[in-house]
């Protein structure tokens, strides 16, 4: 109650308004989540757990209200700050609250959901163009550029110093298959079923952008398919759907044409770089560096990467899934 209180106080001195119904969300690996009303406004408070080294980290806000002047479903944002030491916290955004369900679990089982599943891929596809399509010159000061990703996962793998085969044979993989590379957008970096607001018609929302980057607009679509992403659900994309579809969307949407192939590419990359992931996150809670129940649980999915990389790579045993 008195973090709430504080947070509360904070926040009102912040937006020179009443604060009210302040309620913890959910505090995710990287972020808390919070809901309240400024003077009955409904808003949503983002504030990051860690501090990003100077130089380094998304310009978050900046982002997002690039998005959202470029058509692309993101809530609005009403203050922000990168600073390390602002009262409220470091690297938090306050952004208008939109209506939807953000866990997959309800979203791919409930029956309210069943218009906005079928719209899944179609709505996936929309805001993908949409974000493909964002002049990236207004926000490349703001945003890393990833030049070669395969070499960006094996500098963090190699940092690990943990050798896993699997991983080391994708490593392998991926070099000797790499498709011709696209000209550079902007990256999402995080498209995937749990980083949407969805209400009965769908996608209302595209959430946290922390990951955005210029590179491959491809790597989006990667994202979205990997079998992390699909909480049991039967089809490809987030759970709902078939890879087939999605292509076919994201060009009917105003994509560009892209290959079951170099789909496939990255995919593996994908299923890759959360296998790296969840590597740094199981190390950063054994070191003691974090202690977080979160971080130690996201660190024993090692092996579900592992299996994963190994159907991608052996198609053949797709059918033993």
């Amino acid at each position: 109650m008195a973090e709430t209180d504080e947070l509360a106080a904070l926040l009102g001195a912040e937006l020179d308004a009443d604060i009210r119904d302040l309620a913890r969300l959910s505090a995710g690996a990287s972020r808390e989540t919070w809901a309240f009303s400024a003077d009955g406004d409904p808003l949503i408070l983002q504030r990051s757990r860690f501090v990003a080294a100077p130089g380094t980290g998304v310009d978050e806000p900046a982002i997002l209200r690039h998005a959202h002047a470029g058509g692309v479903t993101v809530p609005e944002i009403v203050a922000a700050s990168s600073g390390a030491d602002h009262p409220i916290g470091a690297q938090f955004t306050i952004s208008r609250r939109l209506e939807g369900e953000s866990i997959a679990r309800k979203i791919l089982r409930d029956g309210e959901f069943a218009v906005a599943r079928e719209r899944f891929v179609a709505d996936c596809a929309r805001e993908l163009v949409a974000i493909h399509a964002l002049d990236p010159e207004p926000v490349c000061d703001g945003l890393p550029a990833v030049d070669d990703p395969v070499a960006a996962q094996r500098a963090t793998y190699d940092t690990l110093d943990d050798p896993h085969p699997v991983f080391d044979l994708a490593f392998r993989w991926l070099d000797a298959h790499r498709p011709d590379p696209r000209p550079h957008r902007v990256v999402h970096g995080d498209f995937r079923m749990g980083n949407f607001l969805i209400d009965a018609d769908g996608i209302t929302a595209v959430l946290d952008w922390e990951l955005a980057h210029i590179g491959d607009p491809v790597e989006d679509l990667g994202w979205l398919v990997a079998r992390a992403w699909r909480f049991r659900g039967d089809g490809e994309v987030g759970g709902l759907g078939t890879r087939g579809e999605l292509l076919d969307a994201y060009a009917a949407a105003g994509g560009f044409e892209i290959s079951p192939d170099e789909l496939r590419w990255w995919e593996v990359l994908a299923s890759l770089r959360w296998g790296v992931i969840t590597m740094f996150m199981g190390g950063e809670h054994r070191s003691g560096t974090t202690r977080s129940v979160e971080q130690a649980t996201i660190g024993r999915r090692v092996v579900e990467t592992e299996y994963d990389l190994m159907l991608l790579l052996r198609p053949e045993l797709q059918t033993a899934r």
